[in-house]
């Protein structure tokens, strides 16, 4: 039974098709196997087929958000729970150390004024001043009274939507002003692709073309976060042009940043405010990635 077997498996692979369809032959219901080459079957592509160009114009955009800078207001159900959890770490927590020192010099002072205090207690001081729990107390107190933190809300400059230190408690996004055909729109950053380069390298350039100034941005992936597709009015279509479709890539603004945009062109403005500047169709890709942190 394995010398059949051994036979068979001595034989090439073409020979075994050549056996397979002599013995195939008699046979109504089967079809003959073909050994021509793929390549020799199909018909290759021309050069003008494998560079047809699209008649869809890329452009790579970028949401650059700047985030919150301090924590937000909190709201009535926060505040009841920071005070639920503020009442149990007050009930269930053990003395501190200042705590524990306060409770040793009221029980020093007491001694001392009920005439049963040694005064070999203080020898390890020596000559210094002894400072008690509630003189550091006192320093503190007016330490504090010196203090005084900034203002969460700058009526002057959250005004001001070319500022990037308006609303610090809010997540701002960047909007610039664009040509569009005859309209002057506002738009997050664009640009078009360009041959050779990757969509979020026009991006990076989309970015750099509309800021004067040096924002240094970390973009989050090489992946597009959304797309928008727009065609042209039927009387500037042309078999090569039809539309336009923008690939929208995220990022994050670093710290270094200016203070205020360079020129007017630019805007900073909070998620509830992109509406009075993007058109609804735009508007309605954008939110989709936009989040309110």
């Amino acid at each position: 039974m394995a010398a059949p077997c051994r036979k068979m498996a001595s034989r090439s692979f073409s020979q075994l098709l050549y056996c397979f369809n002599r013995t195939a032959v008699g046979s109504v219901g089967c079809r003959r196997f073909s050994v021509t080459p793929v390549g020799r079957a199909m018909p290759q592509a021309g050069p003008a087929a494998e560079r047809a160009t699209s008649p869809w114009t890329l452009m790579a955009a970028v949401c650059l958000q700047r985030l919150p800078v301090i924590s937000a207001d909190e709201s009535p159900i926060e505040q009841r729970f920071k005070q639920m959890m503020q009442q149990m770490e007050l009930e269930k927590s053990v003395l501190s150390d200042h705590e524990l020192r306060l409770i040793e010099d009221a029980d020093r002072m007491s001694r001392k004024q009920a005439g049963d205090y040694d005064s070999d207690e203080e020898e390890g001081h020596g000559d210094q001043e002894i400072m008690l729990g509630q003189d550091l107390e006192d320093t503190w107190e007016q330490r504090l009274k010196t203090f005084q933190p900034a203002p969460r809300v700058r009526a002057d400059v959250d005004k001001d939507l070319t500022s990037v230190q308006r609303c610090l408690a809010d997540s701002l996004v960047l909007l610039a002003e664009q040509q569009v055909g005859a309209e002057r729109l506002w738009l997050l950053p664009q640009a078009a692709w360009q041959e050779g380069e990757t969509l979020r390298q026009t991006a990076e350039r989309a970015l750099g073309s509309v800021t004067a100034a040096d924002l240094k941005a970390t973009f989050l992936g090489n992946a597009p976060c959304g797309v928008y597709k727009y065609k042209l009015p039927k009387a500037a279509r042309t078999e090569s042009s039809v539309g336009t479709k923008v690939f929208f890539f995220k990022a994050v603004l670093a710290d270094s940043a200016p203070a205020k945009a360079p020129n007017t062109a630019l805007l900073w403005v909070k998620k509830s405010e992109l509406q009075k500047y993007l058109k609804p169709a735009y508007m309605m890709k954008v939110d989709r990635f936009i989040l309110s942190l």
